[in-house]
């Protein structure tokens, strides 16, 4: 089975394809952008994606949004990640996490759409804290500032736990299982 994936992020790609390679699932990278709409739902953004690709494309793909919500930031950067990210980066988050509570979740969504129907979104969450500092050489993003739940380490610090617990393997997974279910 072949699936493609409009991303501009070769971590997200390679992420996909390591993981659903092994399960027989090609994943072709699709450069086509797509314009992202504006909502707090990632669900409405991956399905928009999802189908003005499908539509683009004319075959079946995938699309993914991924965001941080941090507790005492009111859900903030949430679905602005990227954006935040790229304007004032770790240090910016740090310095607006002062004296509050570092408690956050990544949530993602993916978006499938075949040609003529409408889109499906599976999604998957992971709850965590923020550091205080970067820590780990791996990764990419915020992985050296998030340590999930039930670990001592950033994803940066150890990329096994990110390729088996995170918030984006959790709705492949999900993906995964309705691709074996409607081949």
């Amino acid at each position: 089975m072949r699936l493609y994936f409009a991303t501009g992020n070769k971590n997200k790609l390679l992420e996909f394809q390591n993981f659903l390679g092994p399960e027989g699932i090609d994943i072709e990278h699709l450069d086509i952008s797509y314009p992202e709409i504006r909502s707090d739902d990632i669900a409405k953004i991956a399905a928009s994606g999802a189908k003005y690709v499908c539509f683009k494309a004319k075959k079946t793909v995938i699309v993914e949004d991924s965001g941080l919500f941090i507790n005492s930031l009111n859900s903030f950067p949430g679905t602005y990640t990227k954006w935040v990210h790229q304007k004032i980066g770790h240090d910016g988050l740090f310095r607006l996490l002062e004296g509050k509570d570092r408690k956050a979740e990544f949530r993602t969504c993916i978006g499938i759409c075949k040609p003529g129907d409408e889109p499906l979104t599976f999604s998957g969450a992971v709850k965590g804290t923020i550091t205080r500092e970067e820590k780990g050489i791996n990764g990419w993003g915020h992985d050296s500032i998030f340590i999930p739940v039930g670990h001592d380490r950033t994803w940066a610090e150890n990329q096994d736990i990110k390729a088996t617990e995170s918030h984006r393997i959790n709705a492949i997974k999900k993906l995964l299982d309705w691709l074996k279910e409607n081949k």
